[in-house]
């Protein structure tokens, strides 16, 4: 049976564990790898403990070590830092270098940085980026390129014009998200350290850290952003929000906070008025601190609005609930 050499291992490490190396071998502390990465100090801590398990190291020295033997990590003076860039997606797409706001330019252009940024650290074909702004009514020319370069122009990392977030390949085109805060992936990264800490049990940090993934969204992701791309991403990105948002409210259910949780739901109603999840759990919630009246009027006036205008009637799920809370069990 052949055995597994530490070269083997290397060979596994992601484009995100390098970077996290990289961190490590510079002497950074997980809050600056954290600060670094637009990242979590959770996300950073989970990444090491991985690595070192998944690199069969001892230690954080030991990884220190595997970063300059690899040539992750130069001898050297540290690099200067060009200063911080912010880039937000879960509302308008805009951009910040420290506290000044970029200009992104037209709304064509910004599609095209949007198809980029939300596939972090992957070459996307010219082709590709075409389709993804413009469909089936792709332009002829070098749109492409004309739009890349003022992209680059306005999101160089520092004086060195050639030292762009966005950089070219043989392939195509290519976003480098390190160093760069994008909330997109802030907002993953909160989610998975909610669903850790409540594995732990932790529901009040779960309920905090589903709290902050929500405060990241400021109106309609991507708001106006023309194209194919940035049309699949907004309905993504939205039912993200949902998600979220009724994950958040059965943990504050679970923990007795029925008005928390109506007030949440309610809100998701609101902007999801066909959603039967959501007419369910705001049923639930509710029952539950005894509005059975209001529980039963959400389904009376969603049955009404699916015949009315999809022509359906609820599924089982929500009838057998109407069914609970009409006969008053305890736990519709």
């Amino acid at each position: 049976m052949p055995t597994t050499t530490l070269d083997d291992r290397a060979h596994a490490v992601t484009h995100a564990e390098r970077a996290v190396l990289r961190g490590i071998g510079r002497g950074l502390n997980d809050a600056e790898i954290a600060a670094a990465l637009a990242t979590s100090d959770t996300a950073v801590a989970h990444s090491i403990g991985r690595l070192i398990a998944k690199l069969g190291l001892r230690d954080r020295a030991a990884a220190i070590v595997y970063a300059f033997d690899h040539g992750i990590v130069t001898p050297g003076p540290k690099p200067a830092s060009p200063g911080s860039f912010r880039i937000s997606a879960l509302g308008p797409l805009r951009a910040w270098h420290d506290a000044k706001p970029l200009d992104l330019g037209p709304v064509r252009q910004q599609a095209l940085l949007a198809a980029l940024v939300l596939r972090p650290d992957r070459t996307v074909s010219q082709r590709e980026l075409l389709e993804s702004v413009w469909g089936l009514d792709a332009p002829v020319g070098n749109v492409v390129p004309v739009y890349i370069y003022r992209l680059r122009q306005s999101l160089r990392r520092g004086d060195d014009r050639s030292d762009s977030m966005i950089v070219r390949d043989r392939s195509g085109y290519r976003f480098r998200s390190e160093g760069i805060r994008v909330d997109t992936a802030q907002l993953d990264d909160l989610a998975a350290e909610a669903e850790t800490a409540h594995r732990a049990g932790d529901v009040e940090s779960a309920i905090s850290a589903l709290s902050r993934a929500l405060g990241l969204f400021d109106g309609e992701p991507l708001a106006g952003l023309p194209g194919p791309f940035a049309e699949l991403e907004r309905l993504r990105l939205t039912e993200r929000r949902l998600s979220l948002s009724l994950r958040k409210a059965e943990w504050q259910l679970r923990l007795g906070r029925h008005a928390e949780a109506i007030g949440e739901i309610s809100a998701s109603a609101t902007a999801h008025p066909y959603s039967e999840p959501t007419a369910a759990l705001l049923m639930h919630a509710l029952a539950a601190g005894g509005h059975r009246a209001e529980a039963l009027a959400v389904y009376t006036r969603l049955r009404a609005r699916l015949a009315e205008d999809l022509g359906v009637e609820p599924g089982a799920r929500l009838r057998h609930l109407h069914g609970a809370v009409l006969r008053g069990e305890d736990r519709p």
